[in-house]
């Protein structure tokens, strides 16, 4: 019966907050549990999006581009 009413306190407590001193040691806590990337793997990750981005950018300029071409010509619209 002690144990329930241990983890009932436990609980009590961690639900009324700590304040903003517990919450910045567990932002700290935290932060200290993440891997960072190296020089290289960001450079190289870096390089993925900015390549993904130019990818998909032509995608849906190619897309934009073919679908201005059919609407061209089934509603015989002439711009300049």
């Amino acid at each position: 019966m002690a144990n329930k009413d241990q983890v009932k306190k436990a609980t009590a407590k961690a639900k009324k907050g700590g304040g903003a001193k517990e919450y910045f040691k567990g932002i700290k806590l935290e932060m200290s549990k993440v891997v960072w990337p190296t020089k290289k793997e960001l450079g190289s990750f870096t390089a993925v999006v900015i390549a993904t981005c130019a990818v998909f950018a032509l995608g849906f300029w190619l897309i934009d581009t073919g679908f201005l071409a059919v609407l061209r010509e089934v509603l015989d619209i002439k711009l300049n």
